[in-house]
Formats: structure tokens, C-alpha cells, sequence
């Protein structure tokens, strides 16, 4: 089934791609469930997941750069599969440019900064410390991007003329975690409202962005929600979602087909 694609850089990327949270237990529903899901994804059953993606018209993946992450993208490559990785920095290492440096070894499509990160930096005012980070990604020859939860960390971004090929803008206003892996409190608020103004960023930003948080962690049906998205988000800009399939199997397909259609349906 064809998803079309848009350019991140020079390279392609399908407007789905597949997200890496529930792969290292990070569910935003729970640490109940985030164990659960630790247990349930396998490396085997990650790389099943990676195969049916590429067979779907899927050929890129983001998530975490962490060893957990590296090791399995190693394997799999190394058995043939293709996947891309876009990759987000791991916000639990000492150094954010060494972690840049480790990803780079592993020739990833792209490598952007932790959302929550980059909140708390923006509101600092460490512009000078987000373009060197920004400026070393480029130096080593990839496409370099930002994550946040809040708008005003893309816009401030923008204001301080930063140098940046795309931006992974989350469709909820995540208050609260602020670069934490984890919280203490596992409850957390998606306001529709915050969606409704994330989905006018996008439209009116002037880089590509890719959508995240766009199902609320599995509390929205995709059915329902993303017609709307893509309908409302720039033709260069894509979705990310995550599967988690001990209780549903076949997301990835009935995801891959809905896109699909939606895509499809709209040129």
C-alpha cells in the first residue's frame, strides 16, 4: 500500500512513521504499563514490527538514542531489514554531545533534540547552547530538528533564528515532565485545546514538521482523528505513531491502510 512520502534533508520519509515509545516502555498511561510493555516487546517482536512497517510502505522509525535502541537497529539491519532511523538524543546522558557523537556512529536518517529538553532550555533563554548542539548535528553531516510539547518553544526557536531542517511538534501541552523520563505522577492532562492550537502551528510553520502525541498515547481513535490531522498539517509534514499490539494485533496494517486511503483520498 503507497504512503507518500516527504523529504527530511535529502532523504525520503513516509508522512506515518513508526514511534519507538512503547518499545522502551514509555506509555504516558502509567508505570503499570509501561512494565507491561517492556515485557511484551521482545527484540523479536520489535523487529516483526519493523518488517510489517517496511512491507506497509513505513521506511521510517524514531526513537531513542540509547544503547537498548542501537542494539536492536543494529541486528536488524544486519539481518537485511532497511528501516530509517530518525533519532531522538536520551535525555539521561551526562553529555547531550556525546550522545550526538555515539548516534552518528550508527548513520542515522536524522537526529533531532528531546522535547522536554528543549522545553525547559528555551525557557532558560540558552539559545547559544541549543544552535551548538543544532551546529554539531550538522557538522557531522545529518539533518538536525527540535522536539517540544510547547508551541512557544518552536516559535522562540524560530525568533532566535536557529538552524533547523524540522521540528517534532507534540499535538498535547505535556506539563510537567520537562525532560524526565519518567514522571511521578502518571497522570497526565491532554487538553483538547492544546491540539487545536498545535494543529494551527503546524499549518502556518515554515520547516517540516512531524506530528506526535497525535492519538493522546492511544487515548483518541485513529479512525477518527487522523483524517483531521492530515488534513489540517502541510503537505511536507508527516504523523509519528506508536504500536503496541499484545491486545491488538495488526496496527501497524490497519494503520498503514488507513493513511493510505486518507493520503490517497486528498491528492
Amino acid at each position: 500500500m503507497p504512503i507518500p512520502q516527504i523529504l527530511i534533508g535529502d532523504e525520503s520519509v513516509s508522512r506515518l512513521i513508526v514511534g519507538g515509545n512503547p518499545f522502551s516502555g514509555v506509555s504516558h498511561k502509567g508505570s503499570e504499563l509501561d512494565w507491561e510493555m517492556r515485557a511484551w516487546y521482545t527484540s523479536a517482536r520489535i523487529k516483526d514490527v519493523f518488517r510489517r512497517c517496511e512491507e506497509c510502505g513505513i521506511n521510517t522509525f524514531i526513537g531513542r538514542g540509547d544503547k537498548h535502541i542501537m542494539r536492536l537497529l543494529l541486528e536488524y539491519w544486519n539481518e537485511g531489514g532497511k528501516i530509517q532511523w530518525i533519532c531522538q538524543t536520551a535525555p539521561e546522558h551526562a553529555s547531550t554531545e556525546g550522545n550526538i557523537h555515539e548516534i552518528a556512529l550508527f548513520k542515522p536518517t536524522a537526529i533531532y533534540l528531546h522535547g522536554g529538553v528543549m522545553d525547559n532550555m528555551v525557557e532558560k533563554g540558552q539559545a547559544e547552547e541549543i544552535r551548538a548542539q543544532l551546529g554539531l548535528i550538522h557538522e557531522l553531516g545529518l539533518p538536525a530538528g527540535i522536539a517540544g510539547h510547547r508551541p512557544e518553544t518552536h516559535e522562540k526557536v524560530l525568533d532566535w533564528n536557529l538552524e533547523t531542517d524540522f521540528h517534532m511538534v507534540c499535538l498535547y501541552n505535556l506539563t510537567g515532565r520537562m525532560g524526565k523520563v519518567h514522571v511521578v505522577d502518571d497522570v497526565e492532562p491532554y487538553f483538547e485545546e492544546d491540539r487545536e492550537i498545535a494543529l494551527n502551528l503546524i499549518a502556518d510553520f515554515p520547516k517540516p514538521c512531524i506530528a506526535y502525541k497525535v492519538l493522546a498515547a492511544g487515548r483518541r481513535d485513529p479512525r477518527l482523528v487522523l483524517p483531521e490531522v492530515y488534513r489540517r498539517i502541510k503537505p511536507d509534514d508527516a504523523v509519528l505513531i506508536g504500536f503496541y499490539e499484545k491486545d491488538h494485533p495488526g496496527q501497524v496494517e490497519e494503520t498503514a491502510e488507513l493513511v493510505s486511503g486518507i493520503l490517497l483520498s486528498n491528492q
